[in-house]
């Protein structure tokens, strides 16, 4: 049996990207039941439903907007009462770029709301039914932009990411007792719609120039990341921000 035999997890952002990769490794650890957070891309949530259920695992996809705190309340509200032994926060974005004087305050509240707010209440809710289930596990999704600052018109992005990274080190301090454990992935630029919306092929070969394994990284690589952190080869690791970017950044 696996170790993720009869473990219920939640993905939020799990339409695409690095969310779909790591629901479909966790269905194919064993994970029991994989509930997926999904904005407007229903398509990719079906898709990535139907995969988990190929791989043996129970799902569910609810939809939520969680850069409106309209959004977040209603998500919140429709998990309150379901048990999770696994969190995965990966729902985040840029939502679009602008410098400091482009910036209005409603694309400022998307930014913090979707990557930042959310993360902090949808944990909240999901706490009291891994206090029932004897602990859990929650991985955050934060950015190599969290370290440098981001790119052109990232830098509430960035700030957002960078607030992920010091919720993960203190969310680890206060949970690690209880029987949570808390980390991150950083990711560096992974090539996945994300960059399709918001960099162009001459910045991405800038990046690829610039990162020693001479590539962007995948999805299933990030994903793999994720994994290795809910599992019990990672039962010492607590409160870490892992960087994984191919070198790019080395810290």
């Amino acid at each position: 049996m696996s170790e993720f035999t009869g473990k219920q997890a939640l993905i939020t952002g799990a339409s695409r990207g690095i969310g779909a990769a790591t629901a479909r490794a966790l269905a194919e650890a064993g994970c029991a039941r994989i509930t997926l957070q999904y904005n407007s891309f229903a398509a990719g949530a079906e898709e990535t439903l139907a995969a988990v259920r190929a791989a043996g695992s129970e799902g569910a996809a609810i939809q939520a907007d969680l850069s409106k705190l309209e959004g977040v309340r209603s998500f919140v509200i429709a998990i309150e009462r379901m048990e999770f032994d696994i969190l995965v926060n990966n729902a985040g974005s840029l939502v679009r770029r602008a410098r400091l004087d482009e910036m209005t305050e409603e694309t400022y509240d998307s930014v913090m709301n979707l990557n930042t707010k959310s993360l902090w209440f949808v944990t909240q809710a999901c706490l009291p039914g891994m206090l029932r289930r004897g602990g859990g596990v929650i991985v955050n999704v934060s950015s190599i932009a969290a370290r440098t600052g981001g790119g052109p018109g990232a830098t509430v992005y960035a700030a957002a990411k960078a607030a992920v990274s010091a919720i993960t080190k203190g969310w680890a301090k206060e949970l690690a007792p209880k029987g949570i454990r808390v980390n991150a992935i950083s990711p560096g630029t992974v090539d996945n719609y994300f960059h399709e919306q918001f960099s162009n092929r001459e910045i991405l070969e800038g990046v690829v120039k610039a990162t020693p394994a001479g590539r962007l990284g995948t999805n299933e690589e990030m994903a793999d990341l994720v994994l290795f952190l809910c599992s019990h080869r990672a039962a010492y690791v607590h409160g870490q921000t892992i960087e994984i970017n191919g070198g790019f950044f080395a810290v």
